[in-house]
């Protein structure tokens, strides 16, 4: 893909398909352009000799120009963008819908789009796009009803209308925008080239987005965290409620949906996931304005104890912490404020405080080394005037470097004074939560600034052997295998203990005299998940009794599956479990981000309580070890109530393996390893099942 600058700051522009015609798309765009554009706009149109006053062209061929807006029916919109391209045109808005959204003919017509694009080299947006805008020039070639207000945030959107609301909602709210995108059906430009390219403009100061999908969810990650480190990316990515895995065959596929991948994958994009649309555009207001503050510690200065109160709960549930004021915080406070102030933090002014009071309390607070940022809470009184009050707050944020959020709270009264401290980079809102919340985005734009992000480790692992075995079964037309496929765990360094599958009785006795005085034994059985379930475990198996407990387990398969396929018996040395703590460690394939890595709580507890956490694969040593933090059950690994602490250390390393494992074979779309059994002295893999994609191999 090539730069975006011809995009955004065109000196010539085309309209294919422009008219004067009432309610069309086509003079909605042109009059756009001619309304606001600096530059030349190229009408064209074979029949029509004239639009607003412009000579009309036949054909884009003539029109030499830098970017190519197409208004034409879908029928003709490939040929139009291929004319552009052998006209040496490289940007294109594809406007026209009727393409993947349409249907099978529809789909078939994007992908020749595409095929022309990637022919001539060039950056098309959309089709089914409302359009772009980017306002230092002046470019408005959509078909919205208003041109942005120009500003230092960059905005994608996948839904077009969405654009337009938002247009019209950010001129009454004082945000303005650098450039605007709408994404459309993404057939060759997708979020993450406009991540990309807005990393490296120096007027975009932070990138917002609505996205429904994300197409390339490796591409995106690997573009937002290199951005990331210099530019904020905000995100509101919708469909949170979409199953991931309607009719998953393992513990991983059920709980590793789509929803935890784009999860995980943002995460470790570095991108900030907004709740709302509300949240995306505090996130984006205070994070174009001000800096991360440098502790988590919050001052809160009010005149009113209620939003106080507020405030400090908010506070609570936040990542931010209330700021502990040292001692001459708290004596300068008891000298400048009256005896019936709250010296202590919130600081409450009392309600008849001038702006002077402010000020001073302000002064003191933002001096104080244990505060990171502050929010100044502030109800209406006869006393105090809320421009004077704006205009301090003002002062006191470019003296000290503080970061801050103001609560103005009230009307009519507000609207002056919000943009005053709006075009100082201070947000104001008339909830004490989202005050809070705004500065919480900026701590959490610290700790993504301050990641550093390692490779994944690659191991020394014997690949060939694993390739072989997932052949074997493919050749047999299984597609789920069961301890049967204890071997690729042994290819690539996975402990396992000490196995073997029998097909008789009298190998079960001998196996188990090989193995130890007492064994556990399993069905081994592609078509029965659950095991336990149907009593198909036996542990503590006296080695002599090897031979009836086969007998037994062969039976119980038999009775509750009589159709499935049964590959005999595994014997496999029993694991001392008195110290230990069972996890699962698994993978799932997701369509965006490929392998999730999933760890948790397991054993039979897996699906009740759900205590996981997932990572987009591959993952490195420290993403590996943070999974071991974000569970619940984490001090269970640690030696809660007096237990030893299990290897931490072989967990992290089991997860960085598996990683491997399922990121050099795509054929694995499901795998489990559960339990996975963490002791002191190590981690063992004592049951796995997988499920494959033959075609994949």
């Amino acid at each position: 893909m090539m730069a975006l600058e011809s995009l955004f700051a065109p000196d010539r522009v085309a309209v294919v398909g422009a008219t004067e015609s009432e309610g069309s798309v086509g003079r909605a765009v042109v009059r756009n352009l001619l309304d606001t554009f600096d530059g030349e706009v190229v009408p064209v149109n074979p029949n029509r000799e004239s639009v607003f006053g412009l000579d009309c062209l036949d054909s884009v061929r003539d029109a030499d120009a830098d970017l190519v807006v197409v208004v034409v029916p879908p029928q003709a919109a490939v040929q139009v963008v291929r004319e552009a391209g052998e006209a040496g045109v490289r940007d294109a808005v594809v406007i026209t819908a009727g393409f993947g959204e349409a249907g099978t003919e529809g789909v078939a017509r994007e992908r020749e789009l595409e095929a022309v694009a990637a022919e001539y080299e060039m950056n098309l947006v959309g089709p089914n796009s409302l359009g772009v805008v980017s306002t230092p020039k002046g470019l408005n070639a959509t078909f919205g009803p208003r041109m942005a207000e120009p500003g230092n945030v960059s905005f994608m959107s996948q839904s077009g209308a969405f654009i337009t609301a938002v247009l019209d909602w950010a001129a009454d709210h004082d945000i303005g925008f650098n450039d605007v995108v709408s994404l459309g059906n993404k057939a060759v430009m997708d979020e993450a080239d406009f991540v990309r390219a807005w990393g490296d403009d120096p007027e975009t100061d932070v990138v917002l987005g609505y996205l429904e999908a994300i197409e390339d969810g490796a591409s995106f990650i690997d573009t937002a965290r290199e951005v990331t480190q210099e530019t904020p990316v905000v995100v509101v990515k919708s469909g949170r409620t979409e199953a991931g895995a309607h009719a998953a065959a393992s513990h991983t596929g059920a709980i590793a949906g789509s929803e935890a991948a784009y999860e995980a994958g943002l995460d470790q994009a570095g991108v900030i996931r907004a709740d709302s649309v509300e949240e995306l555009f505090d996130f984006g207001g205070i994070l174009a304005g001000q800096s991360p503050p440098d502790t988590d510690g919050v001052a809160i200065v009010t005149n009113a104890g209620g939003p106080g109160v507020m405030a400090t709960d908010a506070v609570g549930d936040s990542g931010l912490s209330l700021a502990s004021f040292t001692s001459e915080t708290h004596a300068a406070l008891g000298e400048a404020l009256p005896d019936m102030a709250n010296v202590y933090n919130p600081v409450d002014v009392i309600g008849d405080a001038r702006v002077d009071r402010f000020r001073a309390a302000l002064d003191i607070v933002l001096s104080d080394p244990n505060v990171g940022c502050a929010v100044v809470l502030s109800c209406p009184t006869a006393v105090l005037t809320y421009e004077e009050l704006a205009d301090a707050i003002v002062e006191a944020h470019e003296e000290s470097g503080v970061p801050m959020a103001t609560v103005l709270m009230g009307g009519e009264a507000t609207r002056g004074p919000a943009r005053t401290l709006a075009a100082a980079g201070i947000p104001n809102y008339f909830d004490p939560s989202r005050a809070v919340g705004a500065l919480d985005g900026l701590r959490r734009y610290r700790e993504i600034r301050s990641r550093e992000y390692e490779p994944p480790t690659e191991f020394d692992v014997d690949r060939e052997p694993a390739r072989e075995m997932l052949e074997r079964a493919a050749a047999r037309g299984q597609t789920r295998l069961g301890v049967e496929a204890m071997g690729l765990l042994d290819a690539y360094g996975i402990p396992t203990p000490d196995s073997e599958i029998v097909t008789g009785r009298e190998d079960a006795v001998r196996a188990a005299h090989d193995i130890g005085e007492e064994v556990a034994m399993k069905v081994v059985s592609p078509d029965i998940l659950h095991k336990s379930d149907i009593g198909g475990v036996k542990v503590g198996v006296p080695a002599g009794e090897a031979g009836d407990a086969y007998e037994d387990l062969v039976t119980r398969a038999r009775n509750y599956q009589p159709d499935a396929t049964l590959l005999g018996v595994q014997v496999q040395a029993m694991v001392d479990t008195d110290d230990a703590v069972e996890t699962i460690v698994g993978a799932n394939r997701d369509p965006q981000f490929g392998p999730l890595l999933l760890f948790g709580l397991g054993g039979i507890f897996v699906e009740v309580l759900e205590d996981t956490t997932v990572r987009v694969a591959p993952v490195s040593e420290p993403e590996a070890a943070a999974m071991l933090d974000d569970i619940d059950a984490a001090p269970l690994l640690r030696g809660a109530r007096g237990r030893p602490a299990v290897d931490e250390a072989a967990v992290v390393e089991t997860l960085q393996r598996l990683s491997q494992l399922v990121t050099d074979f795509p054929a694995i779309l499901e795998l489990d390893v559960n339990p996975l059994v963490a002791r002191p002295e190590g981690a063992e893999a004592i049951d796995v099942r997988l499920t494959i994609d033959p075609e994949k191999l």
